[in-house]
């Protein structure tokens, strides 16, 4: 996979969970994490990859008798801000 798509998938994803708040006990289904995704960027054996990283890196996992609910881990906030601040810039 390119590392721009996957970079730019990982900071939709972040960006808009940080934008609805998601940390620690608010959470979220796995299956809405794509939503929003313009349409050239949804490849779903990318996304796919992209959140399995991302639930190594910066998101916990919930899991439910309805599925896999995910929120962003609060002890990493600066370096989940960090990044989005960072590739913001490399984009510009």
């Amino acid at each position: 996979m390119d590392e721009n798509i996957e970079k730019e998938i990982k900071r939709f994803i972040l960006t808009k969970m940080t934008r609805h708040r998601l940390w620690m006990h608010k959470h979220t289904s796995i299956h809405n994490l794509p939503k929003g995704l313009p349409e050239r960027l949804r490849s779903k054996k990318e996304v796919k990859k992209v959140i399995h990283g991302l639930l190594k890196d910066f998101l916990i996992s919930k899991p439910t008798n309805y599925g896999l609910e995910v929120s962003l881990d609060i002890k990493k906030k600066r370096d989940i801000e960090e990044f989005i601040a960072k590739s913001y810039r490399e984009l510009n």
